[in-house]
């Protein structure tokens, strides 16, 4: 029963939240243009991070983009350029709980900085432009939203302008960022040119139209189109080999925003691959058309993605950057869920989906951390991190449960998502995915569990005065933490959407 009738384009509330929050700010920075009253400007952005996130819960949990369904179903959008459905819905429902931590976290973090309101603004933005993206199904308006979500981004990594290490990672970032917006769009003009469709469910159906000896011979042009959009999105997702970016960015960008990129945007830049090579490239008809499984190229990012992510993340004596590569890793698991279409199913696709869920939580936490020992002035190493959890022993404990998560040790949620990929791989006959997962798996606990012999086990290397305890990192890492805990029993529910969400583009 249908307890409540909205207007179609209220499904893309959640997206319209996180915009109405930016233009809140906005207003209140033309009020009060030097006002640091980090109360009201963290508040806003959590409190419309957090409307997002109760509306897009609200709406899956109703059966709002849920197929078959009496009064609801799949809702289409300016003639399809956007589309509800439950994938769109669980990545918003991501990227609003990374939002909400990353602004309760930069309550204390940005404490005395300026540009307050631009940062919480920019932050908004961004998280518009990424719910977005979940909701895109044509390649322009994928392009016009990814644009969204990188320009505020490239902003926030440089935004402490008295910092030469933010101002040159926002640099370089940007710089990256353009060539690959370029490489994008140009692979997006070359499978126009093949089909003479942007809209996704067009561009399947002219494929087909092309296979069956309708249109000319256009494989070779349309072959290097797709090899075009997943360079794109491999540097979004900072996949090898256009990963390069993401250790300088988050190494020089605020913690926060380092959290923000490295889990919400990844988030983002998987929802658009999913449903593009889902939607718009059938593998049967684009296979027989250009000659090559797509899937194959997923293979093999997945492979060395994850492999580099994980040796370079094992000899880093920085903590930051060994926390960046690791996020490289992550991508390499989280591109199993593309490796694994060929064999049809979408089991392994929602696995992809349940490890991002997972990842957002446990990652965003580990950055938060790092956030709170700069708070504290430690310094950037290993070796400055000894001791602390004499001083801090709760947020060390929290530490600990995103470490151990990380790696995919039980009784903590990485574990489950893990076993889903490994599973899923296995069921897609992708073997050496499968092995390639368990010993990269095995590889990160090493430098993880060096992290937590740190803060738990060795001696400080220089006494250290009282250490704060900043209500806002505290808060959102101690959620986190908990998070990170409890979806490992409660699970089921987590499964059951991300698996429905994978139905909905895989069928």
């Amino acid at each position: 029963m249908v307890l409540v009738e909205l207007p179609e384009w209220a499904a893309l509330a959640p997206m319209l939240l996180l915009a109405g929050t930016a233009l809140a700010l906005f207003v209140i920075d033309s009020i009060s243009p030097r006002s640091t009253n980090r109360t009201i400007l963290a508040g806003t952005a959590t409190a419309g991070s957090l409307a997002a996130l109760a509306v897009a819960v609200w709406f899956t949990a109703a059966g709002v983009g849920a197929p078959g369904m009496d009064g609801f179903g799949v809702i289409e959008l300016f003639d399809g350029q956007l589309i509800v459905d439950q994938m769109a819905l669980y990545f918003m429902i991501v990227v609003a709980v990374v939002t909400a931590l990353v602004s309760v976290a930069s309550y204390d973090y940005m404490e005395g900085h300026a540009y307050q309101a631009e940062y919480y603004s920019l932050v908004m933005l961004a998280a518009t432009g990424m719910a977005t993206m979940a909701a895109a199904n044509s390649l322009v308006t994928i392009f016009i939203a990814l644009e969204l979500a990188s320009l505020p981004s490239y902003a926030l990594v440089s935004i402490l302008k008295d910092n030469r290490g933010s101002v040159e990672a926002g640099l370089k970032y940007f710089l990256v960022g353009a060539l690959s917006s370029a490489i994008f769009v140009y692979g997006i003009s070359l499978v126009y040119g093949a089909t003479g469709f942007l809209q996704l469910d067009a561009i399947a159906v002219e494929l087909e139209a092309l296979a069956a000896g309708d249109g000319g011979d256009f494989g070779g042009l349309l072959g290097l189109g797709i090899l075009m959009l997943i360079g794109g999105f491999a540097f979004k997702t900072a996949s090898v080999p256009f990963h390069f970016w993401a250790p300088e960015a988050y190494e020089g960008a605020p913690a926060p925003i380092s959290a923000f990129l490295s889990s919400a945007s990844k988030a983002a830049g998987f929802v658009i691959a999913f449903r593009v090579f889902t939607t718009a490239f059938p593998l049967d008809v684009t296979t027989e058309l250009i000659g090559v499984d797509w899937t194959v190229a997923f293979v093999i990012l997945a492979v060395v993605t994850m492999t580099v992510g994980n040796f370079a993340a094992a000899t880093q004596d920085n903590v930051k950057r060994m926390l960046a590569y690791s996020s490289i890793g992550h991508a390499g698991y989280a591109l199993i869920g593309l490796a694994g279409l060929g064999a049809g199913s979408e089991t392994v696709m929602g696995a992809a989906m349940m490890h991002l869920l997972v990842y957002g939580f446990m990652n965003t936490g580990a950055f938060l951390f790092v956030g709170l020992a700069e708070h504290w002035g430690v310094g950037r190493t290993f070796e400055d991190y000894n001791g602390l959890a004499k001083q801090a022993p709760i947020a060390c404990a929290a530490l600990a449960v995103f470490m151990f998560s990380l790696a995919g040790i039980p009784p903590f949620g990485g574990f489950f998502s893990k076993y889903f990929l490994f599973t899923g791989a296995i069921e897609a006959g992708l073997l050496v995915v499968a092995a390639a997962l368990v010993v990269n798996s095995a590889l990160s606990l090493y430098y993880y569990a060096r992290l937590v012999k740190a803060v738990w086990i060795d001696d400080p290397v220089v006494e250290r005065d009282s250490l704060s305890q900043p209500t806002g990192l505290y808060a959102a890492i101690v959620f986190a933490a908990v998070m990170t805990v409890v979806l490992l029993p409660g699970f089921g529910p987590v499964v059951d959407t991300a698996l429905d969400a994978a139905a909905v583009v895989v069928a």
